[in-house]
């Protein structure tokens, strides 16, 4: 890391703006160069194991996990032990002040969801216009991952016999915060990419620059507010995000940033236990969350394709690729029309997963023309936990800040970046998605599990909000109807439709290595193709855990991040 001088970001704001946009070229050529792959190819490899293993994003994070299931601990401690990680060693996609979900199920497929959805403010601003994606306007949610974990961590010790103390999860987190970890390819770039951005949210140059100058891969990187922070929770338990001193410097924190949320606000949120949405696949379930969230989505495209021999069809070939975006438009087109919060608005989830609803998709998919598509591209960024302990016990897990970086605000001294998920809310009062205090905003995030013989068989769930249901549809039939191992299954060529960060037409982009045959035939098929590199960043970072026949367990993370699978 820098010197002490440089560690507290001396210098006035032009001068940090005016070295970060000197980096906004490299952000640049790190896209076209896929910088993720170059660095990260070496790690992507197969795990195997018979007895238990853990998946995310960050190296040191899956080392977290894996240590706590070596010491006895269970799948739900696990993924407590590698979130609070990666709350600190990938702080660009996820964090403390962010929203999680949990798909928590015992070997026999005993089961049930946690949908951390923070809500919006008793009192939101009085917004004109639209509501800003970026700043302390668009910090108007409460965040429900701690609440998430403590929800989590009461059922472990309550019904799967839990042993390992709260305060034990937390120690790598507080180790790297404290004293620090080689910054990842993957924070790199993202700082570099948004770098004429950082420099007008001085909360993200006061905390993950330095000085202004945007760290260097390897470079030593502390966030000693954060270590304080993550003692008090492993202290104090996880209610202690929500209520107490130090509730009380968050909510003064974000106040003091501009942010409508309030103490009170905290102390009202709460992760929803709910049961989990099902449809069939393949002789088997798929099963994901409930609205809010786009699990439904996710679910449809999968039922749709559950009408056609996949199989069938060549793997990777414009037939392949075909069917999954037609699929993937159907079900947007249900998504948005319906999916927001159900305290809300009616959200027909039966209808919508009905056998007569999944028939009429498929029936409306013409093989050989794409239909047209209208939709909006809503982007964000997350991390995906997948955990399985000895006694065969699960949880397939996602956890965002929304967009990369959040809303841009640090709550206070607390070391704590807010998530921008309320920015997914419209100020249209006819917009099923319409901001109300209280109100839960639409999530994309939907992890996921499939089920045959009524016990859980693959644990999956990628990072890249509209992405996310486009990236399973290609995982998963890769998977299941492939029968891929997941390494395979996930480093294939993916695509995604609709506007990017770096492309705003609504076009298919699809990798390069999908093959110029494919790019011409799908163009022929009245498909608008953009290209991007090989292992794109855009294509999601998801990672799969399966168990297999025999019971040994197999698994991968998605080799475009700085992940990768452990087994014991």
């Amino acid at each position: 890391m820098g010197s002490a001088e440089e560690a507290r970001h001396r210098g006035s704001t032009p001068s940090r703006r005016a070295l970060l946009a000197s980096s906004a070229a490299f952000g640049a050529a790190a896209w076209t160069g896929n910088l993720h792959a170059e660095v990260s190819a070496e790690r992507g490899a197969l795990a195997r194991s018979d007895q238990g293993m853990v998946t995310s994003p960050h190296e040191l994070a899956s080392q977290a996990g894996r240590e706590i299931l070596q010491a006895g601990g269970n799948a739900i401690e696990a993924a407590i032990a590698i979130n609070a990680t990666l709350c600190v060693t990938y702080p660009h996609f996820c964090g403390l002040g962010g929203d999680a979900f949990m798909i928590i199920s015992d070997r026999k497929g005993n089961g049930f969801t946690l949908s951390g959805i923070g809500q919006a403010a008793a009192k939101p601003l009085d917004y004109a216009g639209s509501i800003p994606v970026r700043g302390p306007g668009s910090a108007l949610t409460a965040a429900a991952a701690v609440d998430t974990w403590d929800q989590a961590f009461e059922f472990s010790r309550r019904s799967w016999g839990g042993r390992q103390p709260w305060n034990g999860l937390f120690k790598r987190a507080i180790q790297y915060a404290t004293d620090g970890f080689p910054l990842t390819p993957s924070q790199r770039f993202w700082s570099n990419f948004r770098a004429k951005e950082i420099g007008n949210w001085p909360d993200v140059v006061r905390v993950f620059t330095f000085d202004g100058r945007i760290p260097e891969v390897g470079e030593t990187f502390r966030q000693p507010d954060l270590a304080r922070t993550l003692t008090v929770l492993a202290e104090n338990g996880g209610r202690a995000f929500y209520e107490g001193d130090l509730a009380l410097r968050i909510a003064r924190g974000l106040q003091q940033a501009g942010s409508p949320l309030t103490a009170n606000d905290l102390a009202r949120c709460r992760a929803r236990n709910e049961s989990a949405l099902r449809v069939p696949y393949r002789g088997g379930e798929l099963v994901s969350l409930r609205p809010p969230t786009q699990g439904i989505a996710t679910l449809e495209i999968m039922g749709t394709l559950d009408r056609f021999d996949v199989a069938a069809i060549p793997e990777g070939s414009a037939d392949y690729y075909h069917l999954l975006v037609e699929a993937v438009k159907t079900a947007f087109i249900d998504r948005n029309r319906y999916v927001a919060d159900p305290d809300f608005v009616d959200v027909p989830v039966n209808r919508l997963l009905s056998k007569a609803n999944l028939d009429a998709h498929a029936r409306s998919i013409d093989l050989r023309r794409a239909a047209p598509w209208p939709f909006v591209f809503k982007p964000g960024d997350t991390v995906f936990i997948g955990a399985i302990d000895r006694d065969g016990n699960c949880v397939s897990m996602l956890q965002t800040v929304y967009f990369d970086w959040g809303s841009g605000v640090v709550a206070g001294d607390t070391g704590i970046l807010w998530h921008n998920r309320g920015a997914a809310f419209s100020l249209d009062p006819q917009h099923i998605n319409v901001l109300q205090p209280g109100k839960r905003p639409f999530h994309t995030l939907n992890p996921g599990m499939y089920f045959t013989d009524g016990r859980p068989r693959l644990l999956y769930g990628t990072q890249g909000a509209d992405g996310q249901p486009q990236t399973l549809a290609a995982v998963l039939t890769r998977l299941i109807d492939y029968k891929l191992d997941p390494l395979t299954a996930l480093t294939r060529p993916r695509f995604l439709l609709g506007k990017t960060f770096s492309d705003s037409r609504d076009s298919l982009k699809l990798e390069l290595d999908a093959g110029q045959d494919v790019f011409a035939e799908l163009a022929a098929r009245g498909h608008e193709i953009s290209p991007i590199p090989a292992q794109s960043p855009l294509a999601g970072h998801p990672g799969a855990i399966r168990i297999e026949s025999d019971g040994s367990i197999v698994g991968a993370h998605d080799p475009r991040s700085d992940g990768l699978a452990l087994g014991l």
